[in-house]
């Protein structure tokens, strides 16, 4: 892979022929797609959808938004440090200062968007879609079949492994209906690059040593765009050089976040944190319960209001610089590997940070994903979405079925749809055969679902299912 081809500006609509060039807009390809992004709806959509905790009202813990937020930011400071080493170390002859600004705007972008297509209600939310799926397509029927023996094996593996990845590509692609069918019409380099897993519905292998087969990266539906781009930045099924980047920063931000946020919450009390700490502080690494409690006896001698708190939150800084420092190693040591597309794990593995990331996860899953509060809270989650789907998907597969016929209640649910995602539909179904029509019918359930707001999901589940 080349940095040339890898940092492609190139868009699916070029813009209208004739049309001069505006010689006051200084802007490059990919500053443009940052006031893209910032200025679109789905983009603000983000402050009210569940980073961790689902519906908070609490002003400081994170949702959505602000996780994408900082993981825009730590991403623009690794690519510095790795533009840096490139040029540095001549690891390119033809790498320019430039490229180095490319990178760092690019990866700014694809941390704004890189869960711009997750569904309310955080990763639980994902995994409630998924196991509708698993359980309800077999007893829905079109033309008196059930929906498993109608739709094809690739059809059926793309609902099967629902992934909030491959729907935000498809979001910013097709369904951020602004001009045209085109989407936001953001650069290929940086679509590219929020393609975390290059492989499709039927090459999935969760328990795979291949860390971009874990996941569908993109649908049947867009799979013709992704391999447009992907011939055009020369990474055919490997991932993009800046995917890892972007992975690194999204845990870094997540892990150290979830901590916080916990800690804050109460969740996570400051003496849990520090006995978790203590087990993995050794000679030879990060002195990860040594510095929390340096901090710690520090806030106390100053008289510190909250000395634990001031430990937790300073302690989290320092954290996510150790991180930084981890990742940019991680890129560095396997330079050629990840270039040639034959590195396979996340850049922390080997490092001096493996350790610590495991605990950081190991201890937010034990202090907060695994609590009854939590439990509660995405027992009712799932019923409003396994609701909402039921829904709208049977209206949508009654839509057209020769067998079937579309009652009142149908005919509403389809028209709360947007128009957006619905001239979206229509452009893609033309000329299409039934089944394909029918499998993009319920990919615009999905579509819709996903463009849902904690609160929307929630006050239209209300709404429905009012007693009057």
């Amino acid at each position: 892979m080349e940095w040339s081809r890898l940092l492609s500006p190139k868009r699916q609509r070029t813009g209208r022929k004739h049309k001069e060039k505006n010689r006051t807009d200084l802007r490059s390809s990919f500053e443009k797609d940052y006031h893209r992004i910032i200025g679109s709806a789905s983009f603000r959509r983000l402050q009210d959808k569940t980073q961790v905790f689902p519906l908070d009202r609490s002003d400081f813990v994170r949702t959505r938004l602000t996780h994408s937020l900082e993981v825009s930011s730590f991403g623009k400071s690794l690519g510095q440090n790795i533009g840096e080493y490139i040029l540095a170390y001549g690891k390119d002859p033809e790498f320019t200062p430039q490229m180095k600004e490319d990178i760092c705007n690019i990866l700014l972008c694809a941390g704004l968007i890189h869960d711009i297509g997750n569904p309310p209600f955080g990763h639980f939310g994902e995994t409630t879609i998924r196991e509708w799926f698993e359980e309800h397509l077999s007893r829905i029927t079109y033309g008196g079949k059930p929906l498993t023996q109608v739709l094809t094996p690739r059809m059926l593996a793309d609902f099967y492994y629902f992934e909030g990845n491959a729907q935000a590509f498809r979001l910013v692609t097709k369904l951020h209906y602004l001009v045209d069918e085109t989407g936001m019409n953001l650069t290929f380099a940086l679509l590219n690059t929020i393609v975390k897993y290059p492989v499709d519905s039927l090459h999935v292998d969760p328990y795979s040593e291949k860390i971009q087969q874990k996941k569908l990266g993109y649908y049947l539906a867009d799979e013709e765009l992704f391999f447009k781009i992907s011939s055009e930045t020369g990474t055919g099924n490997n991932r993009h050089p800046l995917t890892f980047i972007l992975e690194a920063a999204d845990d870094i931000a997540y892990k150290t976040a979830d901590i916080e946020d916990a800690y804050v919450k109460g969740f996570l009390p400051f003496s849990a944190l520090s006995r978790e700490l203590e087990k993995i502080d050794t000679g030879e690494t990060f002195q990860a319960y040594g510095h929390l409690m340096d901090l710690y006896r520090g806030a106390v001698e100053r008289l510190e209001e909250e000395p634990e708190a001031y430990a937790v939150k300073n302690w989290i800084v320092r954290v996510q610089s150790f991180l930084i420092a981890c990742a940019t190693e991680g890129f560095t040591e396997n330079y050629e590997a990840i270039m040639c597309g034959e590195y396979q794990k996340d850049l922390f593995a080997g490092t001096k940070a493996e350790e610590l990331m495991d605990v950081l996860g190991h201890v937010a899953e034990k202090y907060v994903f695994m609590t009854d509060e939590i439990y509660k809270m995405e027992v009712a989650e799932s019923r409003i979405l396994s609701f909402l789907m039921e829904k709208f998907v049977m209206a949508a597969v009654r839509y057209s079925d020769p067998k079937q016929k579309m009652d009142s209640i149908d005919r509403r649910m389809l028209a709360f749809i947007s128009d957006n995602y619905k001239k979206a539909y229509q452009h893609q179904s033309q000329g299409k055969g039934d089944i394909e029509k029918l499998y993009l019918r319920i990919l615009l359930v999905t579509d819709y679902i996903c463009g849902m707001t904690d609160s929307y999901a929630k006050r239209l589940y209300q709404e429905l299912t009012a007693k009057i």
